[in-house]
């Protein structure tokens, strides 16, 4: 088996099937094989797997383990060569994981590598490429100069070494996770991202940002930005620096406070009220059923223009469209701030996106 890509999901069972429609495209050239691990999911995901994707491996926990250790059990039931942990709230293209497998094969110290993020509105997400958060530069980043933290060094689209790597998207040789025996359970969620590829780069091994792939991240749909986020988030920084830059109490009780402070003196954000005057159907032919749900006239357009209308929904239907050429449209047009997306999943009959990193996400059913 050439590759095993792992989704741990829980509760996005919408966003978890086109995630996995993507994720098959992506592999139906390779051996391969796809692990879906589910937190003890509230809602009707694992129906869903079962009901429409019976090739994929299915695991049901019993309980919510976390991220750490709810990847860990899927990777234990992995047999490829190369695994990738990736999120259920994500869309990748075709060519993904063949052109990571051409550039990983002549690495002879090869880490974990990583892709480009966007958002569902097609911002790159800069926590795509991370340096090592040593304490000065993440107080420096709480300041509001996130320069250090950042990977800012090397171009967005380039390809490169870095530091620090985000857990939604990671590709790496299976041994080498085993090597460094996986995740950290200590962490339930936040922070074991950077405790792993931090591992990786002190075993020896080099991770690498590969700036020239896309995958959409929808940030916000498998948690929410609210208190337990935030104490999550700031405990799993608490493991982080007391595991690795432990040196003595005054430094502890400084890590400690730095923290405290950052707890209660962040910034919530609140989406902004979107206002979409219309709607455009990327598609070659009419949608009478989404049409009837919609308050707004559905305009079919063979594809974008270069000038697109201030406050217009752009949908994507991908029945006829391939997801790279989503995602190149989304990448291409994320300057219009006042331009949202979204996409109708092949032989669904519903529409998903997420225009922001502070709600779950919209779905309109049809």
């Amino acid at each position: 088996m050439k590759l095993s890509v792992i989704i741990l999901n829980y509760n996005v069972r919408y966003f978890l099937e086109l995630c996995l429609k993507s994720v098959q495209e992506a592999t139906k050239n390779l051996e391969s094989e796809i692990i879906v691990v589910d937190n003890h999911s509230e809602d009707e995901s694992c129906k869903m797997v079962k009901e429409l994707f019976s090739d994929v491996i299915l695991i049901e926990n019993t309980e919510n383990y976390g991220f750490s250790k709810g990847n860990n059990i899927g990777v234990s039931k992995a047999t490829g060569d190369y695994i990738c942990i990736l999120n259920p709230d994500t869309v990748v293209p075709e060519d993904i994981f063949e052109k990571l497998l051409a550039f990983s094969e002549d690495k002879k110290k090869l880490g974990i590598v990583g892709c480009k993020l966007i958002n569902g509105r097609g911002e790159f997400l800069p926590e795509s490429k991370r340096n090592i958060p040593f304490i000065k530069a993440a107080l420096k980043k709480l300041l509001g100069n996130s320069k250090d933290y950042y990977a800012v060094q090397l171009n967005e689209n380039s390809i490169g070494k870095v530091d620090i790597l985000v857990g939604a998207f990671m590709f790496l040789k299976r041994q080498t996770y085993l090597t460094v025996e996986g995740f950290d359970e200590d962490y339930f969620m936040y922070g074991e991202d950077i405790d792993l590829s931090y591992r990786v780069l002190k075993s020896g091994f080099e991770n690498y940002y590969y700036g020239t792939s896309t995958v959409i991240h929808f940030k916000g749909e498998s948690t929410l930005r609210d208190r337990l986020y935030a104490k999550r988030f700031y405990g799993a920084m608490q493991i982080f620096y007391t595991k690795h830059f432990k040196k003595n109490i005054f430094y502890n009780s400084i890590v400690r406070l730095g923290i405290i402070l950052a707890y209660f003196t962040r910034r919530v954000s609140f989406p902004n009220k979107k206002s979409v005057e219309r709607y455009f159907l990327i598609s070659d032919k009419e949608n009478i059923d989404l049409q009837k749900v919609l308050n707004k006239k559905l305009a079919l357009k063979s594809h974008l223009n270069d000038i697109i209308p201030e406050n217009t929904e752009i949908i994507f239907d991908g029945n006829n469209q391939s997801f790279k050429q989503i995602i190149t449209s989304v990448e291409k047009n994320s300057n219009n701030k006042l331009v949202t997306y979204k996409i109708i999943s092949k032989d669904s009959n519903f529409v998903i996106g997420s225009d922001n990193a502070v709600c779950r996400g919209e779905i309109i059913k049809f």
